[in-house]
């Protein structure tokens, strides 16, 4: 690469992890006044849905239909937004903007070993200690008393863990078993589209549905900006990918979970004890060591996936 794109994709590459990092920030606000997760995540697939869906059209790409494509997209929705969703939108209401951040930066953590029992990657002592250290931090992170400003949130530190979860196991489907030959964008279109109908009416079932004419306040404009800067980033990410390589494109990870908590303490007001950024730098620094040389990617990796 020469020195100009080097710079021009650095620079992409720190939009992207300040676009996706500011999701969560917005996400702890969109549930500020009680929204349940099921009618969030409605607004949001469905708003995801659309973008994807005007930005095939202005490539002029089709969004296919057949069995294995909605196969694909039913897997996705599911494991890729409803359940990580759910569990995310539930556990943020009582924890910090700034832990969620670092605990969903974990995702590489859980992936390898069920890539180990997919067959997908080989046993390295390296990888390993990377996994006891971010464990180590995620210990540090939840066991001292100083570390939650409340420590009756510590009951939902599980909750959160899965997303996080999903996340991994997401990636290691599209690694094992692809994606029937669907891009990034299609898959996140189809994906949407249909979690977005899956979802609705468990949203109207449980009483948690939004209505646009109730209202529309800081905490629904939070959430339109968020699943919009998720469409924006996830487009710039999958350019990235083409353009500068996985390997260069996928640290934008750190990069996420460092703007998530900056954006948590200028937006919300978030402080931390010392043990959270020990608990961070632990964490990071397992995931760098659990990260493989050399990577693979079929698509965008789950673990940015923030809203």
């Amino acid at each position: 690469m020469t020195l100009r794109q080097v710079a021009l994709y650095s620079l992409i590459l720190v939009i992207a992890g300040a676009g996706w990092g500011m999701t969560q920030p917005l996400t702890k606000i969109a549930v500020s006044t009680g929204h349940g997760p099921f009618g969030l995540i409605f607004w949001q697939m469905l708003i995801g849905a659309v973008a994807m869906a005007a930005l095939l059209a202005l490539r002029g790409r089709p969004l296919p239909l057949h069995r294995a494509a909605l196969r694909v997209y039913l897997v996705i929705a599911l494991i890729g937004t409803l359940l990580p969703n759910s569990a995310g939108y539930t556990a943020i209401a009582h924890l910090p903007s700034g832990f969620m951040s670092v605990l969903l930066s974990l995702v590489p953590l859980y992936a390898f070993p069920i890539a180990l029992l997919l067959g997908l990657e080989r046993f390295a002592p390296r990888r390993l200690a990377g996994l006891l250290i971010g464990l180590a931090g995620v210990a540090l992170l939840v066991l001292p008393e100083a570390s939650l400003p409340d420590r009756a949130a510590l009951i939902w530190v599980p909750v959160a863990l899965v997303s996080g979860l999903c996340y991994a196991c997401e990636g290691n489907i599209v690694a094992r078993w692809g994606t029937a030959g669907l891009g990034p964008s299609q898959v996140l279109c189809g994906a949407s589209a249909l979690g977005a109908v899956l979802i609705l009416p468990v949203a109207l079932a449980t009483g948690q549905f939004i209505s646009p004419l109730a209202g529309f306040g800081v905490p629904e404009r939070a959430l339109v900006v968020a699943a919009l800067i998720h469409v924006a980033v996830y487009a710039a990410y999958v350019w990235l990918v083409a353009h500068a390589g996985p390997v260069f494109a996928v640290q934008v990870s750190y990069l996420v979970t460092g703007f998530g908590v900056l954006w948590a303490m200028l937006m919300l007001g978030e402080t931390y004890a010392p043990y959270f950024w020990a608990a961070m730098a632990l964490v990071l620094a397992g995931v760098f060591l659990v990260q493989p040389r050399r990577q693979r990617v079929l698509a965008p990796d789950p673990a940015i996936k923030q809203t």
